[in-house]
């Protein structure tokens, strides 16, 4: 009988056909997850318009929107680690675009709230899921770079998004911007048969023969051995999943995540949703507008193929620290400057210092926390991030209402980034998963080179 952990094969594997295939899907995934988000901000001036809502009103539906993806992340980050985090991939998917598709429909601010809420549910709950995942199945060695770059789809299609808006918005108004949002209906087919299900998930439910069809797909000599014995995993302990997380003197940095994850989502919920008003409050017109969402991911997507290498090279904090506040100071530069160009670097720098930046956290959070509580720990993180989408979409909209200088109000967002560059500054690696395995390896080689 061969003993094989599971683990150690996914680990050393080559990348090839099965994780192509899986990234592409999962990049899908959170591609619409982007374009869903950033649509509301591209279609709020339209929206207002249409249905005479005032800023405050719009803002607060967009954070109606954040409340459901909260909720979301909680439930189906819990969910997952009982039912599987493939079902709840391909699940999510379909609530949230089956609802986006429907927010084209709504006749009026209160339905379109409801409908946007439930889409909310959606996609607060695919996010973590798809973190967890691709965390699992990705080679060691390419690990943080395969986890950004699929989050690089959220930038995808928000740069999709935007550009849409600004062909559609003018000439077929804002509804179809909307039912775009329903294509990945026609891919959920392909999604559940192309997505694996967790082997830890699978070995802990006694599936083994599932879990090795699973390996053999990585490893396909695998697939020609009979007799496989897996090791399994850790028997999870008894109590509260999120109570574990701050087990193990993890206390500090499960605290510094969340608040974290908070600031990035201010930043993140605050340009998307007003990016376009708050750029046309500052002399630019809503077609210019638009195009600075497009830089803003421009600036997300080459952020995170920049920096998300360098993660693994000089660590997490060395990297997310100083775009925090890179950040922070372009959002307090970009009030000042009357040129085009310097706003066009200022956005750029903003979209890595907040989706970008997201994109490498999201990995940094997987691989700290042991498997067995990777859905539960970025589901609360995200949970908590959320709120961060909730006050951000009114908090803006009622400086917006106030009427004043563009520069207190991009300085006002700003304070977020420094909030969240502290944040992470107190995030104690030592006690991480990820450093923990890697001292162990350390060790090991040691005791085997004094062996010798």
């Amino acid at each position: 009988m061969k003993k094989i952990n599971p683990m150690n094969v996914i680990d050393r594997s080559r990348i090839h056909s099965f994780h192509i295939w899986f990234i592409f899907w999962l990049f899908m995934v959170i591609a619409f997850d982007g374009y869903d988000v950033v649509i509301y901000g591209a279609a709020v001036p339209s929206l207002m318009k249409e249905w005479g809502i005032s800023l405050v009103t719009a803002g607060a539906i967009g954070s109606y929107t954040a409340i459901g993806t909260a909720i979301g992340a909680i439930i189906f980050g819990m969910l997952a680690d009982k039912i599987g985090r493939k079902k709840i991939i391909w699940l999510t998917t379909l609530v949230f675009s089956l609802f986006t598709f429907l927010s084209g429909f709504a006749n009026g601010p209160l339905m379109f709230a409801i409908v946007r809420i439930i889409a909310g549910f959606g996609l607060g709950g695919v996010m973590p899921n798809v973190i967890a995942l691709a965390t699992e199945f990705s080679p060691k060695r390419a690990r943080t770079a395969i986890v950004s770059f699929i989050f690089c789809g959220y930038s995808v299609g928000a740069l999709v998004a935007a550009l849409t808006s600004r062909s559609l918005l003018p000439t077929a108004g804002w509804e179809p911007v909307f039912w775009l949002g329903g294509v990945p209906l026609l891919f959920i087919p392909f999604l559940m048969k192309s997505i694996p299900e967790s082997v830890g998930f699978l070995l802990e439910k006694g599936k083994d023969e599932d879990a090795k069809k699973v390996i053999s797909k990585i490893d396909p000599n695998l697939g020609a051995e009979r007799a496989i014995e897996f090791v399994k995993p850790a028997a999870k302990k008894p109590g509260s999943p999120v109570v574990k997380l701050f087990e193990e003197k993890r206390a500090t940095s499960t605290i510094m995540f969340w608040i974290s994850c908070f600031s990035a989502f201010v930043l993140i919920y605050s340009m998307n949703t007003w990016l376009p008003r708050l750029m046309m409050q500052s002399g630019y017109d809503l077609s210019s507008s638009l195009t600075f969402t497009a830089v803003m991911q421009i600036g997300a997507i080459v952020g995170t193929i920049v920096f998300g290498p360098l993660v693994d090279k000089i660590g997490f904090k060395k990297v997310l620290v100083p775009l925090f506040f890179c950040g922070g100071i372009a959002l307090s530069l970009i009030g000042f400057t009357n040129s085009m160009f310097l706003a066009f670097i200022f956005i750029a720098v903003i979209g890595a210092a907040s989706v970008g930046l997201q994109n490498m956290s999201n990995a940094f959070v997987s691989q700290y926390y042991p498997s067995g509580m990777r859905s539960t720990a970025i589901g609360s993180t995200m949970a908590f991030g959320r709120v961060g989408g909730i006050v951000a979409p009114t908090f803006v909209g009622i400086l917006l209402s106030m009427n004043l200088m563009p520069q207190y109000n991009f300085a006002a967002i700003a304070s977020a980034a420094v909030l969240g560059g502290i944040a992470m500054l107190f995030v104690q690696e030592k006690h991480g998963n990820y450093y923990k395995e890697k001292e162990q390896l350390e060790e090991k080689n040691e005791n085997l080179t004094i062996a010798k």
